[in-house]
């Protein structure tokens, strides 16, 4: 099959330069034109070499030698590696390796290399989507010009048994992005909303951002999840995703990640993302400062996108949960980013970016633009501690329930933005045989909003917004804040026993800042 072909390909052309003796080399990550990660951090600089020889690296600007740095190749794994100290963004640098042993010294360069913050991009299809896909797709490949310092790398689709030290294959090297690497062939190289994360990035921070895309489409989390972090959730599957497409990156000194997978999951044993997602983000925090020696930050950035899920008129009466449950455990279960069991964690609301008639099909929403607007705002937040910013739409911090009226008051943290009234986007529950039933919008004020509950007749004891694979129109969903971000799904279960709940931990109104 042709991913048995991908694979020996990639194994003939190891072996090939082997063969000829090419045995000093930078590791295949490493290339003209890329980002390095700056300070804070040290970033990691590492390749192949003869077993016990001295290697010299020198970084270069404007041929003027600014540092250099001394490592060993190691007997077993014929690697060298050096970690390069702290620097400010900017460039351009070279980068010279030299290897020092019985044989003629050899030496390796590296061009136009610039200092800035690299992020990887990761998931399925969502993800894999190129900028050619998208809506308003000609005006965006036609000002990938205005961007030079916006650097772009992509891993091939690779799958291994076991775990890899290197990525077998490459799609596109560290490129200078033109309309032609960002709008190749359908689902393969560049990822829209990785392309428009980091170009919203630059636009704030006005220095080099690097983005590595590594993304398969139609792929559960657990390919993507170390063997140990698999058990810990008692789920048996192959890592091999993990393996081929993760595991070689660890040695990358890296700003943050983002993510854009669940689709696949909602068909296969949805109710584990609660434990599959959060321990994901846990073990690969803890792999990469492993394997950047401590210089990628142990609870580096982690931002994700809950999806939209557009179905057919017949699907849309559909009872079917899936998707919601997916959305709600991608929090953890608490419905916003960050939180106690995800911190340092953030989240781009998309349940109001359905597109039913995509030519991808309608999983596939073409509306990319604002689901990296919405990623680009949490890492503002959350990652560069940008103060006060609003980056998620209104959450509830109060409920109370007015058993003798029939009403239920909802108070959000955020200032609302009603665009319509909605008679089934609420729905509420209580003790059996009494089924979740429309809680139809009575009324709204700033931050409040007034449910009718008579649709149910004991005692109310849930409550859920958005609860559906297609809660809304195209971004007509009743509530957003001023910022137009929507309001993201909940549910709140055995709570309203008491006549009240409290939906919201200590501190500020989840989505600020």
């Amino acid at each position: 099959n042709s991913l048995r072909t991908i694979v020996l390909e990639a194994v003939m052309i190891m072996t090939f330069l082997w063969i000829l003796g090419v045995t000093f080399r930078f590791a295949s990550y490493y290339g003209d034109h890329m980002v390095l990660q700056k300070k804070p951090v040290g970033a990691v600089v590492w390749g192949y070499g003869e077993a016990g020889a001295n290697v010299t690296m020198s970084l270069s600007k404007d041929s003027k030698v600014i540092m250099k740095k001394m490592a060993q190749v190691e007997e077993h794994s014929e690697t060298w590696k050096v970690v390069l100290a702290p620097m400010e963004h900017g460039g351009p640098y070279s980068v010279v390796a030299e290897q020092h042993s019985r044989e003629e010294p050899k030496n390796l360069t590296l061009q136009d290399i610039y200092f800035g913050d690299v992020w990887l991009c990761s998931g399925q299809s969502n993800m894999e989507m190129t900028v050619s896909q998208i809506i308003n797709a000609s005006k965006e490949l036609s000002e990938a010009s205005l961007y030079p310092y916006v650097r772009v790398f992509t891993a091939s689709l690779i799958q291994s048994e076991v775990e890899l030290q290197d990525l077998a294959k490459i799609d596109l090297e560290w490129s200078i992005p033109t309309a032609e690497n960002l709008g190749h062939e359908n689902f393969s190289y560049f990822s829209a909303v990785c392309w428009l994360f980091g170009r919203h990035l630059y636009e704030t921070l006005r220095y080099p951002i690097g983005l590595v895309e590594s993304s398969w489409g139609g792929t559960c989390i657990e390919a993507w999840s170390s063997g140990r972090q698999i058990h810990g959730c008692e789920k048996h599957m192959p890592s091999v995703l993990w393996n081929a497409m993760i595991h070689p990156l660890l040695n990358m000194s890296l700003t943050g990640v983002i993510w854009y997978q669940g689709e696949s999951n909602a068909f296969m044993n949805p109710d584990l993302y609660n434990c599959t997602f959060p321990a994901l983000i846990a073990d690969w925090r803890r792999a990469f400062h492993a394997g950047s020696d401590g210089q990628t930050q142990p609870l580096f950035p982690f931002g994700f996108v809950q999806p939209s899920r557009d179905l057919s008129t017949f699907r849309r009466q559909d009872r079917d949960d899936r998707f919601p449950r997916i959305r709600w455990h991608q929090t953890a279960d608490y419905g916003y980013a960050p939180n106690k069991r995800m911190p340092n964690t953030f989240m781009a609301v998309a349940v109001d970016l359905c597109d039913e008639h995509s030519p991808y099909g309608s999983i596939h929403p073409r509306d990319k633009q604002n689901v990296a607007y919405r990623l680009h705002l949490g890492a503002r937040a959350v990652a560069y501690g940008e103060r006060g910013l609003v980056f998620q739409g209104p959450y509830p911090t109060k409920v109370v329930a007015d058993g003798a009226r029939g009403l239920i008051n909802v108070t959000y943290g955020q200032e609302l933005l009603l665009l319509l009234m909605h008679d089934h986007i609420f729905e509420l529950s209580a003790q059996e045989p009494c089924q979740w039933v429309p809680a139809p919008m009575v009324s709204a004020s700033s931050h409040t909003v007034t449910l009718s509950s008579s649709g149910c007749r004991d005692a109310v004891t849930r409550l859920r917004y958005a609860w559906a694979e297609w809660p809304c129109e195209y971004r007509q969903c009743p509530l957003y804040n001023k910022h137009l971000l929507p309001a993201p799904p909940f549910v709140i279960d055995s709570a309203l026993k008491t006549g009240w709940a409290n939906c919201e931990e200590a501190g500020p109104a989840p989505g600020t800042s």
